[in-house]
């Protein structure tokens, strides 16, 4: 299975978002989208998930435009995680992770729909918040819980927008496992983050935008290199290789000494 975006573009408010952006992801593989502000991560994983169709260009799943597939056949191969939660009524957790076995109603596997809500629950650590209202969780709460929302969807395309942003460090480091996880299982998985030592850490391929382009795309070794990150974030960076794992930080210069 591979989703393609070939070419795509797309104009918002008059501002072009995206300009003939061209990325593959293979099934078993784990490609993070990393940039700064404004630089297009979120509206091209829209893109890829069918919410937003591109002004120019297409975006294919196995060869097939996803304009020209139906909703419920979308819902049964790629589950998508907003960057943002947000829910008018006040669901239990558990009925959120459950939504995320509709598209497999009327059809054999909804059979297994109480084991994987389980399961899904405690891999995203909610077990805890299952009868809890969705609106009375913190902001990491939800976030946890929308995951296993997708998890519990079970399908072969996994996208992530900035899964981590409002988790703690042990959270941040789980569902990043479980997404890596999830792709050496052969799933393809695309993610948006703002942590570039993250990206190093558990992305095979990372992404580079900027002014809805591709700066670079390749292994984070290749990639992630103190002289692109310099020029795309416009601002000093540094990296450093950290017993084999390449941790990403700002140069900050030094605060002046101020006499006593």
């Amino acid at each position: 299975m591979m989703l393609a975006a070939h070419g795509v573009g797309v104009t918002l408010g008059g501002a072009r978002i995206l300009d003939g952006v061209d990325l593959a992801v293979e099934a078993g593989e784990m490609v993070a989208l990393v940039g700064p502000n404004g630089a297009g991560k979120s509206t091209l994983l829209a893109a890829l998930a069918g919410d937003l169709v591109p002004d120019d260009g297409v975006v294919t799943l196995d060869g097939r435009p996803l304009a020209a597939q139906a909703a419920r056949d979308l819902a049964r191969r790629r589950a998508v995680l907003l960057q943002h939660q947000s829910l008018a009524f006040g669901f239990h957790v558990i009925d959120v992770v459950r939504m995320g076995r509709s598209p497999w109603r009327r059809t054999d596997r909804e059979d297994d729909d109480d084991l994987v809500v389980e399961r899904s629950l405690e891999r995203a650590d909610v077990t805890e918040l299952a009868h809890r209202l969705f609106p009375t969780l913190s902001g990491g709460e939800q976030a946890r819980s929308s995951f296993a929302r997708v998890l519990a969807q079970e399908t072969p395309v996994l996208l992530l927008d900035e899964p981590t942003a409002s988790l703690d460090i042990r959270h941040q480091e789980a569902l990043l496992t479980i997404a890596r996880d999830a792709a050496r299982a052969g799933v393809a998985v695309v993610v948006v983050l703002h942590d570039l030592s993250l990206a190093a850490a558990y992305a095979d391929r990372v992404c580079v935008l900027a002014h809805g382009r591709v700066r670079a795309d390749g292994p984070p070794t290749e990639v992630l290199t103190g002289p692109l990150l310099t020029e795309v974030y416009d601002h000093p960076v540094q990296v450093i290789d950290h017993e084999g794992s390449l941790v990403v930080v700002p140069v900050r210069k030094e605060a002046p000494c101020v006499p006593a």
